[in-house]
């Protein structure tokens, strides 16, 4: 076996689920941190998320590595417009000649103009994170631009994609349902799952608060709406497929609830004492599921592993905290108006 190749005799970075779906490792952070997804049928290809741009390699790769040629895909679909899910868009449209981007209605605009999402992107991680981590955005054309509505269906092939507007962890994010795998790819939505976090109880999972537009109350019944389907697997970008649903959704809810308590907690704090105490306290409950979970991993490897969604979800709650109870519009850069 070459080095870097699957016993499938893949690239090691390609893993083959069922179904003809295909989780792409984008090298994002670390390994098996965050995954795009190719679907295959009757010799038509789609992705769903794509990580960012310095992913063009995996995702052109994929369909080398399946015979596939680039005019086989007939769509690329974000969950939504963050850019460990969006950014390589642009790029993988200019090399699909035959693609059309399907986008939530809310993120239609930063898909044919990302200058916006750059910028505010830039303002929560910096200049030097967003060219070390992200690359780069290119626009794509507006005539190549789909959006989706609640309930929208479209077709690879001969198989049915159903959209569900999900918002939550992004008023921009919808979920898409495959009936012929039984399963929803997940964006945030259904929160995370580290594979370094299975245990003999198989995965744990933990929700997503980061900025700009985490709300708590709009995930919970976004989740609930997913879970209504009674899916048999949920494809998560970070990271990958998982099983054992109505366990890991019932988990999600309850860290949640956990979650809206340790930012009550803490809300009436000055801004930088705050931050710090949601990080410590974040981390605190996270530690406690996991050991209910049986996770044996040392205390400060499960820092190290969570500490990229400490510091992004402190950001994220004391935006909730400090947004005003009465309706109004979510700070979150890609619903600017």
């Amino acid at each position: 076996m070459k080095p870097g190749t699957a016993a499938s005799g893949l690239p090691a970075w390609l893993q083959p689920l069922s179904h003809g779906i295909f989780a792409i490792d984008t090298g994002f952070q670390r390994a098996s941190f965050d995954a795009a997804y190719l679907l295959v049928q009757q010799g038509r290809a789609a992705y769903i998320d794509t990580g960012t741009a310095l992913a063009m390699p995996r995702l052109l790769g994929a369909l080398d590595a399946l015979g596939l040629a680039r005019d086989a895909v007939d769509w690329v679909i974000p969950t939504h417009v963050h850019l460990d899910h969006a950014g390589a868009v642009g790029q993988l449209m200019q090399a699909l000649p035959r693609a059309r981007a399907l986008v939530h209605p809310r993120g239609v605009r930063h898909m044919v103009d990302p200058s916006a999402l750059w910028e505010a992107a830039t303002a929560v991680y910096g200049a030097e994170e967003m060219a070390r981590s992200y690359g780069g955005l290119l626009p794509v054309p507006a005539e190549r631009v789909l959006a989706t509505a609640e309930g929208m269906v479209v077709h690879l092939a001969e198989r049915p994609l159903v959209f569900a507007d999900t918002p939550g962890h992004a008023r921009h994010h919808h979920c898409i349902w495959d009936e012929a795998s039984r399963g929803w790819f997940t964006g945030d939505t259904f929160g995370i799952s580290y594979r370094e976090f299975d245990t003999a109880r198989g995965p744990w999972i933990q929700p997503v608060a980061v900025p700009t537009q985490f709300e708590p109350e709009l995930i919970e019944v976004s989740v609930r709406r997913l879970l209504a389907r009674e899916p048999t697997w949920m494809y998560l970008t970070h990271y990958s497929r998982v099983g054992d649903v109505p366990r890991l959704g019932a988990l999600l809810l309850e860290q949640l609830a956990q979650l809206v308590a340790v930012g009550r907690r803490e809300q009436h704090l000055p801004a930088a004492e705050r931050h710090e105490a949601l990080k410590r306290g974040q981390l605190e409950m996270f530690r406690a599921n996991l050991a209910v979970h049986g996770c044996a991993l040392p205390r400060e490897q499960i820092a190290e592993l969570l500490a990229i969604d400490l510091e992004l979800n402190a950001q994220g709650m004391a935006l909730w905290l400090d947004r005003p109870e009465t309706p109004g519009a979510p700070r979150d850069p890609a619903r600017r108006t």
